[in-house]
């Protein structure tokens, strides 16, 4: 591993890490506080991305994008299902 995905993979560990309080809480909770638009553009947009990076065949991104999808996708379905 090279220094450029050592940096990558901390990026994805940090940006990743920083929705699980927020997916845990609403798991805990029930309810999701973030704006349904807010949600639902961040989890299109991360799934696009998941789909780009797999292209381009990049593990790193792969993984952060399909986390963030799935994470900001089980905020979005909180959301949905019980406002």
């Amino acid at each position: 591993m090279n220094v450029a995905e050592i940096l990558g993979l901390a990026g994805m560990l940090l940006l990743v890490g920083s929705w699980v309080p927020q997916t845990w809480e609403t798991l805990k909770r029930r309810k999701c506080p973030l704006n349904l638009e807010f949600i639902l553009i961040y989890f299109i947009a991360s799934s696009l991305l998941t789909v780009y990076a797999y292209y381009l065949r990049d593990w790193i991104f792969i993984t952060l994008n399909g986390l963030a999808a799935f994470q900001s996708g089980v905020n979005l379905y909180v959301k949905l299902v019980h406002g």
